[in-house]
């Protein structure tokens, strides 16, 4: 029986063209520039302008990931969709896209792993890949969080955080030594509601009352000193559990991609384990953080910078709501 192991092809990413930054933010809320980068280090992000959703960013970024791996959209046999803020209740997003993109009538998957989401579409991927059963899976992480954001005083810890934008990696099968080394997935509910949206919600009836939304229960909520905590622990620990899977030191990293929910996350995380800066690619200030879609976007900055290389050894790790975590060791 044929062995197949499989390797990212080609990184796409999107970002919508309307810029909100900080100062504009101060403008709706009691918040400054400082505040929101001394907490945070955003120092502005993308939203979308009205008849732009989620699958229509999605589609950009595969075009862009699919020409630079040079396959023909006609010959992906799989789309895997990661986001927490599908454009509706259902059908999945996926499905969308694929119609974009003028896909086969090929499997659509919609997963909903919030900031993880992309590594775990990731591993799926690498799972159906050494299948031999598929060749070129489209993996996609893509958010609209601006049209749920309280965009008032009250909201202001929450909404200031978050960003538009969408990112996508084609996989398929490796035919040299770079390939997908690794994944690791996390999960514990035992803290769910410390990051989540309550409302509107199927075990409620009904759905969504005028005392939910008097109550902003509608918009994102977070107990911000116990996700810190959390991240800043799950993070490392699932960054060291593909080293030793791997039996990697830390020299033998060339880059580490993380998720991009709080640049002080990100520099405790890189402080924890002794990581140089250099090792580290953050582009928070200017994307915000936009959870499925933040590695994928990362990540395409991170080569088109000259960052990454072919053959280089590259760590994905991220940490979210659910509470989830996650990470992707490859050698890109």
């Amino acid at each position: 029986m044929t062995t197949y192991r499989s390797r990212i092809l080609g990184v796409g990413a999107y970002v919508p063209p309307r810029v909100v930054t900080n100062h504009d933010l101060s403008k709706v809320m009691e918040t400054t520039h400082e505040w929101i980068v001394e907490r945070s280090g955003i120092e502005e992000r993308r939203w979308v302008d009205p008849g732009e959703g989620g699958a229509e960013m999605a589609a950009k970024a595969c075009t862009e990931a699919l020409e630079k791996a040079g396959v023909a959209a006609k010959d992906v046999d799989m789309l895997i969709y990661a986001t927490l803020s599908p454009d509706v209740t259902f059908p999945g997003t996926g499905v969308f896209v694929q119609r974009l993109l003028k896909l086969g009538e090929i499997p659509c998957y919609d997963i909903r792993q919030q900031c993880t989401g992309f590594i775990y579409g990731l591993a799926m991927a690498d799972a159906f890949i050494r299948t031999g059963q598929y060749k070129n899976i489209l993996v996609i992480g893509s958010e609209v969080h601006s049209t749920g954001l309280d965009v008032s005083t009250r909201g202001r810890d929450v909404t200031v955080l978050f960003g538009d934008g969408a990112g996508a990696a084609l996989v398929g099968r490796a035919t040299d030594e770079n390939m997908i080394l690794s994944t690791h997935l996390h999960a514990d509910g035992t803290e769910a509601e410390i990051l989540w949206t309550e409302s509107p919600a199927s075990r409620n009836h009904p759905r969504i009352t005028a005392e939910d939304m008097e109550a902003a229960k509608h918009y994102p909520h977070m107990v911000g000193k116990k996700v810190f905590k959390q991240a800043v622990t799950r993070m490392p620990m699932v960054l060291m559990e593909g080293m030793v899977t791997n039996g990697l030191k830390l020299d033998d990293i060339d880059m580490v991609i993380p998720h991009q929910a709080n640049l002080r996350i990100n520099q405790m995380v890189a402080k924890l384990i002794g990581l140089p800066e250099a090792k580290m690619h953050n582009n928070i200030q200017k994307y915000g953080n936009t959870t499925a879609a933040s590695i994928p976007i990362c990540l395409h900055e991170a080569i088109e910078l000259g960052k990454i290389e072919r053959g280089d050894t590259v760590a994905l790790i991220a940490f979210g709501a659910g509470l989830t975590w996650a990470s992707a060791f490859l050698r890109y």
